[in-house]
């Protein structure tokens, strides 16, 4: 292995694509009653047509259009009343001219009706004749067969994180059950001597582990399950045995620390003393996050983070929510942003794709963003930015009063 054969982030991307080609997560069958916040496996199609009959937006009366042509105020259009459709029934009438049917919002249009008046516009002579004051056009205040959703129609898109009106639309074409995917399952390992429980007392030189519940954190809100939390120290065959526990039964394995090229930084040999292909990024032209690592381990993907916490974040964005959302069907261009301002000019470093953590402060309708300024080991970094500004590698900064996105943590 080479290391520190420096990747840009787009060439690292794509290897780390081309290794896990053919690579699928599990899914799952469950009933739309338990299916929100989960994420489709596969587009769904409607069976039906919705709606499969011709229905009424308004309570009114059901006519045929031309009938009420001319109709004002001044002189009314006289209609006889032949019946009254009920809510959740057939509509047993045919409509003929002069005539008219009650139909109450989403009640079904009688045979021969193209619109309904709204009730507004009408009065009640006597039981069996209305007056009409304004006139309708065809198909106003109705919904015909289809105009919703067509049979045979994509209502739904593989991928799509279902959200309540999903449902709504899912049990509205007939469906009950969804193929979603598999929540998928992550390791979280931190590596260092140096790391302590937060419930522990601290010694100087050591530290309390943040990587661990932060990175668990944000696997959970990418809708992954963490089913191991490890702090591991600074040494070969244990981070080793740690290692080979957790790829029998997890799906993404990340760890913290270790990725640098140092006496102490072990995780790449650790890697690849487990088999090949192993690591086949280590570095990659980003600030903050070079030493980055990414891996294949038994048909499992591995990723080394920086062990500093706001580098880590930054890359777990990076690579680990792209790798996951990509797998899902997740388009990226969906990743939550805003737009905003930028209060003062930022550099970025030349040949590296620059991540540039901020603040958000909204004035009047716009929102301001400024730079979160500190060391990467610091840890107000994380606290204090909403997001961050991504600099391309091929920009020199971003100016005073230029207009960005800032991608939301």
């Amino acid at each position: 292995m080479e290391m520190f054969k420096v990747h840009s982030v787009e060439d690292a991307r794509k290897k780390l694509i081309s290794q896990f080609e053919g690579y699928n997560l599990k899914t799952v069958d469950i009933n739309i009653s338990n299916a929100a916040g989960r994420i489709l496996a596969e587009d769904v199609f409607a069976g039906i047509d919705v709606p499969h009959f011709r229905r009424s937006t308004v309570d009114g009366y059901a006519v045929i259009a031309k009938d009420t042509f001319g109709a004002s105020e001044s002189l009314p259009v006289f209609l006889e009343v032949v019946g009254e459709v009920q809510m959740g029934t057939s509509a047993d009438y045919t409509i003929s001219p002069d005539k008219a049917v009650y139909v109450p919002t989403g009640g079904m249009l009688p045979e021969g009706a193209d619109s309904v008046v709204m009730i507004e516009y009408t009065e009640k002579l006597d039981e069996d004749n209305i007056a009409i004051y304004k006139p309708t056009a065809p198909k106003e205040n109705i919904i015909d067969i289809g105009d919703d959703i067509k049979k045979g129609e994509k209502v739904l898109k593989k991928g799509t994180k279902l959200r309540p009106q999903d449902i709504g639309v899912l049990s509205s074409v007939g469906v009950n059950r969804v193929k979603v995917f598999s929540m998928p399952t992550f390791a979280i390992i931190s590596t260092g001597d140096e790391i302590v429980e937060p419930d522990k007392e601290v010694k100087p030189g050591q530290i309390r582990d943040i990587n661990t519940y932060t990175l668990a954190a944000m696997a959970d809100s990418i809708g992954g399950i963490v089913t191991k939390k490890v702090v591991v120290k600074d040494q070969f065959d244990t981070l080793k045995n740690v290692l080979e526990d957790v790829l029998k039964d997890t799906d993404f394995i990340v760890i913290s620390g270790g990725s640098s090229v140092g006496t102490k930084d072990i995780t790449g040999k650790v890697i690849n003393s487990l088999g090949e292909p192993g690591v086949f990024v280590h570095g990659v032209s980003i600030k903050p996050g070079k030493p980055t690592i990414l891996a294949k381990v038994r048909d499992k993907a591995v990723f080394g983070l920086p062990g500093q916490p706001a580098s880590a974040m930054i890359v777990f964005k990076v690579f680990v929510e792209y790798f996951i959302k990509y797998l899902l069907g997740i388009e990226n261009e969906e990743e939550s942003f805003i737009e905003a301002e930028m209060a003062v000019n930022i550099h970025s470093a030349q040949g590296k794709e620059t991540y540039q953590m901020v603040t958000l402060e909204k004035k009047e309708k716009d929102y301001i963003a400024h730079p979160v300024y500190g060391k990467s080991g610091m840890i107000t970094l994380m606290s204090k930015a909403k997001g961050y500004v991504r600099i391309d590698t091929d920009e020199e900064g971003v100016n005073k009063g230029e207009k960005v996105r800032v991608y939301l943590f």
